[in-house]
């Protein structure tokens, strides 16, 4: 099946608009021999003459006639498609953007991003959602609207990131736990049992792998999804939860830190997003939020 050019149709807007070959091809930019090329090829698609000769000027078909308001509303339509996107006036936006994230996100940096949202765009809600996996699927359909974590080499290359800030591995204990006395080693750690935090990875985790090229291996006594959940449970057990320091500053009141005995990675914590809401303002400006947002809340040395 032949398409038709639609350029045909900027052409027919000008012919229409000024009933006059001459004065479209002015209008276009175009030479009168050109239009006149143009209008032979508007007659031959339409299977009519659209601009009859009448003395020295031309006279509109009753086709052409019934053409010319309808032919400049859908070129007026289109020429408005093509426009660049205008700013959006924030405070008039009514949306709700799904944020997929780990657990303590919420405890550390909720209350900052909502309190920015509520003074400046409160017609915009955010859904939370709980991040067990790193599975991208959900940015690409559109589940979610946007996510945070530690980029893994898993990513859909498509994805879009930017860090947010930087943060660290740490350990933690309950209070009056054994390690929470004395000067904390390599041996002590590993004796103790410890809480897996499994994100649906085949491998154990970054601590793990950190362990495993420095030849150790920690005892696992359980496995869970969520920092939340090993948090709580290191508070009344003598098992070791090894957590991100800064995601989960407000989750460890009440425990006892300590460094980590061995080296280990530093993580860097970004925002994800498909690329096909790159353009949209209103995401863009709720992912400048974030970035605030998590900035705020972040020592300068951990930025």
């Amino acid at each position: 099946m032949t398409h038709p050019d639609l350029n045909l149709l900027v052409a027919l807007d000008a012919l229409l608009a000024e009933g006059s070959v001459a004065r479209a091809a002015k209008r276009l930019r175009l030479s009168p021999s050109a239009m006149s090329r143009t209008l032979a090829r508007l007659r031959a698609a339409t299977g009519d003459p659209l601009l009859v000769r009448a003395g020295r000027g031309l006279v509109y078909s009753p086709r052409a006639l019934e053409l010319r308001a309808e032919v400049g509303h859908v070129v007026g339509q289109a020429m408005r498609m093509l426009d660049p996107v205008e700013q959006p006036i924030v405070k008039e936006v009514k949306r709700t953007f799904t944020l997929r994230t780990s657990d303590g996100f919420v405890e550390n940096f909720g209350s900052r991003l909502l309190a920015r949202i509520a003074a400046t765009a409160p017609g915009i809600t955010i859904h939370f959602v709980q991040k067990v996996t790193r599975d991208g699927a959900l940015l690409r359909d559109g589940t979610v609207d946007m996510e945070t974590g530690v980029v893994g080499t898993t990513l859909s290359p498509e994805i879009r990131t930017q860090a947010l800030f930087r943060d660290r591995l740490v350990g933690v204990v309950r209070k009056g736990h054994p390690l929470s006395r004395g000067k904390m080693t390599a041996a002590r750690y590993l004796a103790a049992d410890h809480i897996l935090v499994f994100r649906g990875e085949a491998e154990k985790g970054p601590v793990d792998a950190d362990l495993a090229a420095q030849g150790m291996e920690r005892k696992i006594g359980t496995m869970l999804t969520g920092f939340s959940a090993a948090l709580t449970l290191a508070r009344s057990t003598d098992l070791v939860a090894t957590v991100p320091e800064r995601h989960t500053a407000d989750l460890r009141t009440g425990l006892h830190t300590f460094a980590l005995p061995f080296r280990t990675r530093e993580l860097t914590v970004s925002l994800l997003w498909h690329p096909r809401m790159d353009a949209d303002p209103a995401h863009r400006w709720l992912r400048d939020q974030i970035r605030q947002a998590c900035a705020s809340a972040v020592p300068a040395r951990w930025r």
